[in-house]
């Protein structure tokens, strides 16, 4: 049967080619295209045994690995919708997206099933386990041992392009997190149009360090690997030592911007490391102008920025063949609709105005699940999406964005939305209010930083308020700073000025 995804990435596979080599300690596994089909059948046939039927939602928060890359390729296999999770997440917040998306499983970390047993018992969803893959004597978990026992042979589920083949949540201003649905064709088309535009091959080797559990490492770097025949070194993580390790037998790197930052701090990276290398792209948060400049003055090698969302997958790039502009995300891909508008009117403004950017085309989501008035208001009638990011674009047509209209914080790749972060503080003892902001950090971009207002008569502590709060929100949310205030700022309309704060503390993180 035809499974719209799986087949458009995988049609034209040579099962001989080498798909993946995993670096470990024991040394290098290979993975071939031939066991991306094998492996996928079997965890494929592992779902359906366990229950799993088409249009299910099959939630993971795991380890990252081969055999996780292998579970969503199974997923789509079996009809399935693919629901990961950020492995920062803790309980009280898995327990969200568990209990808005209703998935018929949930797969974790072994070291964590313990933790959740009691969650998936309150939910009533199946609970399993996969790790990542040592030696043969060790389990790598429940699904990774079922699927050892499967067969490799698994006819594939039939989806159509409009199908829904995943659901990435991503956090909202309200702090209540949405699912955006990606369909079939919006995975699939957005990887053939990486594919064609980045100049992939089968002779390509992507370095890939980063997450699995959002769009960059697991739909931008995977999805492009399978549609075009090339290879993975699949490392575990970044750092500087693996990274410099590998770079000798890529060709190309994908990173976000404290990828960069910290390789340019490093001796050992300098341009014969990586002069054979044809490609370096950044994304998932602003790249710094001077970090590509920097980035050029050492390699000759400029850094190719792109743009996109969880809700949109990829939707502008730097050009590949052509120039490269610093503090740009350059120009909108092919087949995608970019235009930008008066927050207030809707208007198209002239080249060089600021406004909200708009996106419309095959990558973009078709709404968030069990959110239709949401989904609403986050579309024009014309099928644009809002965004909610402010851009320009110069006389060259060059898109610069400029900020964010809903106050998202990036660090490290990661977005962070204050309201979430808020609505805890100000749960906790002698907090009256709080305000989260977003300052420049030297190596994650953004840095989080609370400013507090005290209840009367009552002293706060940094480090209880710290203490208090790190089992309930993931680590990469949690302020690297906290400021107590006697007051906030506010306009005449009693709104907090946070725009006033981020200019106070610009410089608080710096060094």
């Amino acid at each position: 049967m035809s499974n719209f995804l799986f087949n458009g990435l995988l049609g034209k596979a040579d099962p001989k080619s080498q798909f993946a080599m995993i670096p470990s300690d024991s040394g290098i596994r290979t993975y071939s295209y031939q066991d991306v089909f094998d492996v996928s059948a079997r965890l494929a046939n592992t779902l359906v045994d366990l229950g799993v039927e088409p249009g299910d939602r099959v939630a993971v928060q795991v380890p990252k690995s081969i055999e996780a890359i292998m579970l969503y390729l199974a997923a789509i296999r079996a009809g399935a919708v693919f629901l990961p999770l950020n492995t920062g997440y803790t309980v009280s917040e898995v327990e969200y997206f568990l209990n808005n998306a209703s998935p018929s499983i949930f797969i974790c970390d072994p070291s964590k099933k313990d933790d959740f047993v009691p969650l998936a018992q309150k939910l009533d969803i199946r609970l399993e386990t996969l790790g990542v893959w040592t030696n043969h004597e060790e389990s790598a978990g429940t699904i990774a041992d079922l699927g050892l026992e499967a067969s490799t042979e698994f006819e594939n589920v039939e989806r159509r392009a409009s199908d829904l083949g995943a659901i990435l949540y991503t956090s909202g201003t309200t702090g209540r997190s949405k699912g955006a649905m990606l369909t079939h064709d919006n995975l699939l088309s957005n990887a053939a149009t990486l594919v064609d535009y980045w100049g992939f091959s089968k002779d390509d080797v992507l370095l890939h360090a980063l997450p699995i559990f959002h769009t960059h490492g697991l739909f931008v770097a995977t999805n492009t690997t399978l549609m075009s025949g090339s290879s993975l070194i699949f490392l575990g993580g970044f750092s500087n030592d693996a990274v410099i390790e590998h770079l000798p037998n890529s060709t190309v790197l994908m990173g976000v911007p404290t990828f960069y930052t910290r390789l340019l701090n490093d001796p050992r990276f300098d341009k014969a490391l990586v002069n054979h290398m044809r490609l370096f792209i950044s994304g998932s948060a602003p790249l710094l102008a001077e970090t590509h400049i920097e980035f050029e003055e050492l390699t000759r090698h400029k850094i190719l920025e792109r743009y996109g969302m969880t809700e949109t997958n990829m939707s502008t790039s730097n050009p590949y063949k052509g120039e490269r502009r610093a503090g740009t995300v350059g120009f909108p891909l092919p087949g995608v609709n970019i235009r930008i508008v008066d927050s207030e009117s809707g208007q198209i403004l002239p080249t060089g105005e600021i406004g909200i950017l708009e996106v419309e085309g095959p990558n973009v989501f078709s709404g968030y699940w069990q959110m239709p008035e949401k989904t609403k208001e986050e579309f024009r009638d014309d099928g644009f999406f809002i965004t909610g990011d402010l851009a320009t674009t110069d006389e060259d047509g060059y898109i610069q964005i400029v900020g964010r209209s809903k106050d998202l914080i990036i660090s490290g790749g990661y977005n962070i939305y204050p309201k979430e972060l808020e609505l805890l503080l100000d749960e906790q003892d002698g907090v009256l209010e709080s305000a989260v902001i977003g300052v420049p950090h030297p190596d994650f971009g953004e840095g989080v930083v609370a400013i507090l207002i005290a209840k009367p008569d009552f002293d706060l502590s940094e480090d209880v308020i710290m203490t208090s709060i790190q089992n309930d929100i993931a680590k990469f949310k949690q302020p690297k700073k906290i400021i107590l205030l006697d007051e906030l700022p506010r306009n005449t309309m009693g709104k907090v000025q946070k725009n006033v704060l981020r200019d106070n503390y610009k410089d608080l993180l710096k060094s």
